[in-house]
């Protein structure tokens, strides 16, 4: 059977792939002490540890394993750091003593112990660090038998339950929270699917009622799962956990609190000036492709039309990116104490820049493009074709095309008219289609199909370039110098070599963070609190697309991704704080849609039933003919629409401590969690207070009549490593280390 192996460390020996050869020699001396280093700080810290050839010439896979007595007293003081800081306690029959420590929390203790600073206890080999610049990263290896068990397991009646306690016991409280946030998630768009089918089929358009409904729901769902995170806090026992979280590398003690703050509210500015640049992108965008696609008819229009997707995607993403990389740097400037906190920082500045380019098309539609389009493109159309027109006539040039010269009466009949009738009404609907149903088939493609493909090409070209090399992923860095050596074959045999190839395959994938699928759902969850309005079948496509995520992102972080390093957690952080956002700002949009597209033939929508369409209509009929009653019109619609958002904002406020105040009672008052915990931590706290008295008393004894004899043992006794060792476990793995072997091998490349 396969050894023991609790961690794996990546390291890496050189990064450039062409240096000179005195570069090359510098870098290797220095690779071998941090090597060295690094084997003396394990062993030294009581683990076992061995270094093998990894994927590519210079990179090493250091596996690092960690005895049962070592795991127990890490977990014991782990309990006494939390009894300390007030966390729940495990009971005393609980945890390790009894064989019942899950394979999350041995890997969590391990790499807790591995990557924390000396000053918390740890060894301090933080990966990218200034004394650990070699090491790549610190990876746990899958568990494969359990994968596939796991993602067989979801069946089409039983596709939105998961098993939170196994799912827990392997990744960790915060890949557990996620899947029961994800399948709460999907449970509570039950509701608003029902909901959207009725009014879809059998209601009025953009329904005041429907609107409410789903704004209620927006609220009640938010609020319930701030409760619900709590009693999933209390049942795993992580209430209160960032008390006893420990420091980033990257932090720099004695930093005063206020400097810190004034660095945060510094980042503010930078936030606004990359969202006002990134408004300008996407209004520009935006404008141009209403133009093309409505009014123009030049030549190449069939050309023309697929033009602002161009500039989307060669503008867009890039600019993420920089913001992406400006926002990192911003956040390590903050000086940051706990990941916790940085973590925060970080996916709030992110997550603002990715929710503007999410809703912006649809609000610049919304509030913009249909209840001001035809003016705006009439405008649009009569500066550019009577420049154009009077251009031609001074030259005596007919305009190409069509567009000749013509009398002044004439084009503004013809813009009039054209504006009039091109103008898209649909358009909105057309975009909660793009963005509920193809953005997220095509989401789904890019998480679970394209990297299938994107490694059948990797192996096929490095099959082409190395015929006889086996088809392994290759890394980002550069071309993989990968064959089967001789000594592996001699020393571990088949068997070690099929556990070092699928260790290197795992390596070769990228971590798996939770941003992505965070991010995916909480905009999703915008669309249907925001503007489902427009679409009510919205909601029943965010349904029927959640249904297959739960697997989906299942299969993705199993087969696509390292394992996720479990963490402790008691909530979700920061995205509870956007979803928190998008509720208030459901009361605004839904608001401002029935104001202004709820047609007024309909009662719902008005007291006083009228001719017009909506209220659009009655403006759009005199804005742009430049009387005093459109003015006057227009001036009515956004005062009344700026006093509804007022009253909603208000009402939401207002809605928000009643909804609270009654799940606190139903929910929180009532649950076992709620009556519990109180008794628990008297009990656990009285039962480990007599029994450290205990321990102490019979420790004190025992150390002083043995301390004479073990003095001179201690004093010689080099630090030795005895982990649980089983007889099934491949002969020798632990005794042949490669790895400055395979350090001095790039010079004699060279």
């Amino acid at each position: 059977m396969p050894p023991q192996v609790d961690l794996v460390i990546t390291f890496r020996a050189t990064k450039a792939s062409s240096l000179s050869k005195r570069q090359i020699r510098e870098d290797s001396k220095k690779a071998q002490e941090q090597y060295s280093k690094l084997i003396d700080t394990l062993t030294h810290g009581e683990l076992r540890a061995v270094g093998r050839r990894g994927e590519s010439l210079g990179h090493l896979l250091v596996f690092v394993s960690c005895s049962d007595d070592h795991v127990q007293s890490l977990m014991k003081r782990e309990r006494q750091s939390d009894f300390m800081s007030g966390l729940p306690i495990q009971p005393l029959g609980s945890g390790f003593e009894n064989g019942s420590l899950s394979p999350g929390e041995r890997i969590r203790l391990v790499y807790d112990y591995v990557t924390s600073l000396s000053s918390d206890g740890g060894l301090g080999v933080v990966p990218g660090s200034s004394e650990w610049d070699l090491v790549e990263s610190v990876m746990a290896l899958h568990d494969r038998k359990f994968n596939d068990t796991w993602v067989r397991s979801w069946k089409p009646r039983q596709i939105a339950s998961v098993q939170l306690e196994k799912i827990r016991d392997q990744f960790g409280d915060s890949v557990a929270l996620y899947f029961d946030f994800l399948s709460s998630y999907t449970k509570a768009l039950v509701f608003p699917a029902a909901l959207g089918l009725i009014f879809y089929f059998f209601g009025a358009p953009y329904s005041p009622i429907y609107s409410t409904l789903l704004f209620i729901w927006s609220v009640i769902f938010v609020e319930w799962w701030r409760v619900r995170e709590r009693i999933l806090s209390v049942r795993f026992r992580t209430t209160g956990s960032f008390r006893v979280e420990k420091r980033r590398a990257d932090y720099t003690p004695g930093f005063v609190w206020w400097k810190r703050e004034l660095r945060i509210l510094a980042s503010i500015p930078v936030l606004l000036l990359f969202s006002a640049v990134l408004f300008a992108l996407l209004t520009g965008i935006f404008v141009f492709e209403a133009f093309v696609t409505q009014l123009y008819t030049g030549p190449g229009y069939q050309y023309i039309t697929f033009s602002p997707t161009v500039l989307f995607v060669a503008l867009i993403p890039q600019f993420l990116q920089l913001w992406q990389l400006l926002s990192v740097r911003l956040t390590k400037w903050e000086n940051h104490s706990h990941h916790s906190s940085y973590d925060r920082s970080l996916t709030l500045k992110t997550f603002a820049l990715s929710a503007l380019v999410a809703y912006l098309g649809l609000a610049l539609s919304a509030f913009v493009y249909v209840p001001f389009g035809e003016g705006v493109m009439q405008v649009l159309h009569t500066l550019l074709f009577t420049e154009a027109n009077d251009m031609a006539t001074s030259s005596n040039v007919t305009v190409s095309d069509g567009v000749s010269p013509v009398p002044a009466s004439t084009l503004s009949g013809a813009s009039k008219f054209n504006a009039k009738h091109k103008i898209n009404p649909g358009r909105l609907k057309d975009q909660m289609f793009a963005y509920t149903v193809t953005n997220q088939v095509v989401n789904t493609f890019v998480e679970v199909g394209l990297p299938f493909a994107l490694r059948a090409l990797v192996s096929f070209r490095n099959r082409k370039k190395n015929p006889s090399a086996p088809a392994i992923p290759t890394e980002k860095n550069g071309v993989k110098k990968r064959v089967v050596f001789e000594d592996e074959k001699e020393k571990g045999g088949l068997a070690e070599r099929e556990f070092l190839d699928a260790v290197r395959e795992q390596a070769a994938l990228p971590e798996y963070t939770l941003f992505q699928d965070y991010s995916e759902m909480v905009t999703q969850f915008g669309y249907v609190a925001l503007w489902s309005s427009i679409w009510p079948l919205a909601s029943v496509m965010a349904l029927l697309n959640n249904f297959f995520e739960l697997r989906s992102d299942a299969f993705k972080m199993t087969v696509h991704n390292r394992r996720p390093i479990p963490i402790r957690t008691d909530t979700i952080g920061p995205w509870l704080d956007a979803l928190t956002l998008l509720s208030w700002l459901a009361a605004l949009t839904n608001s401002a849609l029935v104001y202004l597209f709820c047609p007024r033939s309909q009662v719902t929508c008005s007291a006083t039933p009228n001719t017009y369409a909506s209220q659009l209509d009655k403006v759009n009929l005199h804005l742009f003919s430049g009387t005093e009653e459109g003015l006057s019109a227009t001036k009515e619609m956004l005062m009344t629409a700026l006093l509804i958002a007022l009253a909603a904002s208000h009402g939401y406020f207002f809605l928000r401590i009643l909804v609270r105040h009654v799940i606190e009672r139903i929910v929180w008052k009532g649950s076992e969690e709620s009556k519990g915990r109180d008794k628990d931590e008297r009990e656990i706290k009285s039962k480990f207070w007599q029994g450290f008295l205990v321990h102490a008393e019979r420790d004190t004894q025992a150390a002083m009549s043995n301390a004479e004899s073990s003095e001179h043992v201690a004093q010689d006794k080099k630090p030795q490593v005895t982990p649980d060792v089983d007889s099934n476990t491949l002969a020798g793995f632990w005794d042949n280390d490669e790895g400055l072997e395979e350090i001095s091998r790039i010079c004699k490349e060279v």
